[in-house]
């Protein structure tokens, strides 16, 4: 997204778009359907790149962004539709049904849906300067937008929101910020607890803000310290650095000055760093006097002319320039002349000539704000907006992301038995390994258990060994699932392993005598642990079920055989639980008994 999105602030030809419906035709259902079943990834399966890449869909570029996004998914992870605008504190206005008739909301929804993408909708202020910091400074006005976003994403099945609200940087004007900003804090705290309580994201998109000490102008209403534990991402708008005069898009030093002052105020795997699809074209002299139909745009006070990055080349090479890459600025620009010949107002020829300076961003670009993603450990790039890049600028990210990208875990669990009688042990041993094979030593790792409906719960937490594993004696109540497990982080994926099944049979207390008298009748007793009612037991003679003797516990867990031999001799009898849903099957050792 760019800073220019306020028609108070800057032009409008790449933000809400008014100029650019022009020069696109709205994407049809077939396209839709084309780019959603005919793609394959790009990237090497077997060297995947670090999901670094997000960007914006917006309403008006849909035929262009949308296939942006799908051919480059196995770079990115996020996306945010550029779709809806705040009216009031009741009101989300939905800016895409307007601008593509032809093509439910529902369609390209679906589409991101199918392709696994995490879906942030980006929501703008549409309000007039000072409405919308009046509604954050009254409770129940910041309930009601806080309920609109919510019913928003629950809605849509979106993943989260992500917040543009640019009036407190570009309308509201500075002398209200001290008012605005922890009005903002509580609004996003409210917001986060909604979101969160739905298992969705909150991501806040913003101006630039630097360390207050540097003296550096920022927008600082957007407290990024005060925000940073409530929000799940902050994407910076870290272009729009020249707009009235030429200049860089977003110098690479001015960037990175940003992003040090956001990882100092939050986890730096929060952070998105912005990047620009588009360049500028200012008119820095003109020669002569120009026609009438273009005499308000060839001046040298007239708004830069905006373009999108894969014209550049064209652009250039039209008007035999040659494009020189700023190492400073980590940008490049070219110089150029453009004659206009026309009539004027009064219908005479007439001629000038224009002296134009461009700047954009463009593969090298990309590539250095990448790498400040490694350097940093950031959560990515932010993409104002897909569809506008040249592919050799995401193929510069996607280099970059293969060296970067999270290694996989091998986990693997194994036990000393797969079957144990209550109140026993059971030795475990999980391992968490590199796919060469190299141990992962020091890594939080935790041996999980799950018994029947309960969800998994952690029975032993603890940092691997040198040797990457980790070791524990479990007590488990009933049958059970175990696995091993480790968290996500910037170096590494998670790790899971395969699920071990453990049977864990009742342990049976039991006596009987010794010695039978022929023709006698004995009773046996016992009882199960745990205590279970109902649970099938079965008297052994010899290893065989005695065919009148099997019973049921009662409450107490408790059972009662009758036994009467019918023959002289030594017979070994032994007793066994029967297995079920919650117990594995369980047997005594055997007695030897004196039949006289």
């Amino acid at each position: 997204m760019t800073a220019s999105k306020k028609s108070s602030h800057r032009d409008q030809n790449f933000s809400r778009g008014q100029n650019y419906l022009k020069l696109l035709s709205v994407f049809t259902l077939s396209s839709l359907i084309f780019f959603s079943s005919s793609y394959s990834l790009t990237a090497k399966a077997d060297n995947p790149p670090r999901k670094i890449l997000t960007g914006w869909l917006p309403y008006y570029g849909m035929k262009t962004a949308l296939p942006s996004a799908v051919q480059n998914s196995d770079l990115i992870r996020d996306v945010s539709p550029f779709w809806y605008t705040v009216k009031d504190e009741n009101t989300i206005t939905d800016l895409y049904t307007p601008a593509n008739p032809s093509v439910p909301i529902s369609v390209p929804i679906a589409t991101l849906q199918s392709m696994n993408f995490t879906i942030i909708p980006t929501i703008t202020d549409g309000t007039n300067k000072g409405v919308l910091a009046a509604v954050l400074a009254k409770d129940s006005a910041r309930a009601n937008l806080v309920r609109a976003l919510v019913n928003l994403s629950m809605t849509n099945s979106y993943n989260g929101i992500d917040l543009d609200f640019e009036n407190f940087a570009f309308v509201d004007g500075n002398t209200t910020w001290t008012t605005t900003a922890p009005n903002w804090v509580r609004f996003i705290s409210e917001l986060s607890t909604a979101l969160h309580l739905q298992g969705k994201v909150l991501s806040v998109t913003t101006p630039v803000a630097f360390d207050p000490a540097s003296g550096k102008k920022g927008y600082y209403v957007y407290d990024w310290p005060h925000i940073a534990q409530f929000i799940d991402r902050l994407r910076i708008m870290s272009y729009d650095y020249s707009t009235t005069t030429p200049g860089p898009i977003g110098p690479i030093t001015w960037t990175e000055d940003a992003i040090k002052w956001a990882v100092a105020s939050m986890p730096a795997s929060k952070v998105f760093v912005g990047i620009a699809g588009y360049g500028r074209d200012w008119v820095t002299k003109v020669d002569g006097t120009c026609p009438v139909d273009v005499a308000a745009i060839v001046k040298t006070s007239a708004k830069a002319a905006t373009f999108v990055m894969r014209d550049a080349t064209n652009l250039a090479a039209s008007y035999g320039a040659t494009p020189t890459f700023n190492e400073t600025y980590g940008e490049s620009t070219f110089n150029y002349q453009k004659i206009y010949n026309g009539n004027t107002a009064s219908g005479l020829a007439t001629t000038c000539t224009a002296s134009r300076t461009v700047w954009y961003q463009d593969q090298k670009s990309f590539a250095l704000r990448a790498s400040l993603v490694a350097k940093y450990r950031l959560g990515g790039l932010a993409q104002w907006t897909l569809g506008m890049e040249d592919p050799l600028a995401t193929s510069a990210i996607r280099d970059l992301a293969k060296t970067i990208a999270p290694d996989s875990v091998v986990a693997t669990l194994v036990t000393d038995v797969d079957s144990q009688s209550y109140g026993r042990s059971i030795a475990v041993t999980g391992t968490l390994k590199l796919p060469d094979g190299r141990a992962l030593a020091g890594i939080p790792a935790r041996i999980e258990v799950k018994n029947g409906a309960q969800d998994w719960r952690p029975a032993f937490v603890a940092n691997t060994a040198q040797d990457g594993t980790i070791f524990a004696k479990l007590l488990l109540g009933n049958n059970s699932q175990l696995r091993i497990s480790s968290d996500a982080s910037w170096e590494r994926l998670a790790g899971l392993s395969q699920l071990k099944n453990i049977a864990i049979g009742h342990l049976i207390s039991w006596s009987a005598p010794t010695s039978m008298k022929l023709g006698s009748t004995y009773f046996i007793t016992g009882s199960l642990q745990p205590k279970t009612a109902g649970s099938t037991v079965t008297l052994l003679i010899n290893g065989l079920p005695d065919p009148i003797n099997t019973t049921t516990s009662d409450s107490s867990g408790n059972f009662k055989f009758s036994y009467t031999p019918s023959a002289k001799g030594v017979i070994k009898i032994a007793i066994s639980s029967g297995a079920d849903a919650t117990f594995g099957q369980s047997m005594t050792d055997s007695l030897s008994v004196l039949i006289r």
